[in-house]
């Protein structure tokens, strides 16, 4: 089995995405950043926080990205209910845009 920097952070995002796991990887890298105990530590002047670094910054982009997908979900769910609402209260008729061409 190979190791590799892409697969430990497809397993990180893996995890983070799959709902049922989010909230203890979240609390779990929290511990870590602010536990003593590192891979490299922290009284080591560059390498000790260059790990600590990498890891929120991961954890940073991908909360982010999870809450930015849900803002999107959530804004084109109330889209969508509200051009429903609209539908059933008006009685307009559909348009369709039609491009004329003249045949000669």
């Amino acid at each position: 089995m190979k190791f590799s920097v892409q697969s430990l952070y497809s397993w990180y995002r893996n995890l983070l995405r799959n709902p049922k796991y989010r909230w203890w990887v979240i609390i779990g890298t929290l511990v870590y950043l602010v536990s003593p105990f590192d891979i490299a530590p922290d009284f080591i002047p560059i390498v000790g926080e260059l790990d600590d670094v990498l890891l929120l910054t991961l954890l940073v982009s991908e909360v982010s990205g999870l809450v930015v997908e849900s803002w999107k979900n959530r804004q084109s769910d109330a889209n969508q209910s509200s051009s429903e609402q609209n539908q059933d209260n008006t009685t307009s008729t559909n348009t369709i845009d039609v491009d004329a061409v003249s045949i000669k």
